[in-house]
């Protein structure tokens, strides 16, 4: 394993201009490719695909084409977990999703962090750091789940979402940048907001 890749599986900085990365890189565009193309499939046979593609996928996991990842196989999708249309999963680094999980369209979960220096920046400096989604957590659709987040079991991110910073377990919350509205275990709730979704 070359140093780049070393260095991104290990949270580092890294460059990924790098003809290791590239060669993995080609692996997701052919098997993402198709995955996403038209033309009727049967659910085995996209299963068997996702299993090529992913790092682990349970029994019973659905996700609707078009699907984008980085590589695929740093991804991680519990069973029965539903995710919808226009999904884009960018795993440079580990991305962990549980059991019964909800994901609706055009979700994004992002693990890459680019540098703020303008010359690191500009000379491709990046790192990545993993997103974990807990067992029946619901992303309403175009959420954005910001690098190094980890979002509880049994919570709710409404619609259009930014979330930025962890969320505990059993929670509603909305809003960019996420804000915990309800509590949705103990039925308690800082506010009395229109239906999220």
């Amino acid at each position: 394993m070359g140093e780049n890749k070393q260095r991104m599986l290990a949270g580092e900085w890294y460059l990924p201009d790098d003809p290791e990365l590239a060669a993995d890189t080609e692996r997701r565009i052919a098997l993402c490719g198709t995955y996403n193309a038209p033309g009727a499939r049967t659910a085995a046979e996209r299963a068997g695909i996702l299993s090529e593609l992913l790092g682990a996928v349970g029994e019973g996991v659905r996700i609707r084409p078009p699907f984008h990842c980085d590589y695929g196989r740093y991804i991680s999708v519990g069973p029965r977990t539903f995710v919808n249309f226009g999904a884009v999963f960018l795993d440079a680094a580990p991305i962990t999703i549980g059991a019964d999980v909800q994901i609706g369209p055009n979700v994004q979960l992002l693990t890459p962090l680019h540098e703020l220096d303008t010359e690191r920046r500009r000379a491709g400096w990046e790192k990545a750091v993993p997103v974990t989604i807990g067992d029946n957590v619901w992303l309403g659709g175009g959420v954005i789940v910001c690098p190094g987040v980890t979002i509880g079991e049994n919570t709710v991110v409404g619609a259009g979402s930014v979330v930025t910073k962890d969320l505990p377990p059993g929670v509603l919350a909305v809003g960019n940048p996420a804000q915990i509205i309800r509590y949705l275990d103990a039925g308690t709730s800082p506010a009395s907001p229109a239906d999220p979704f």
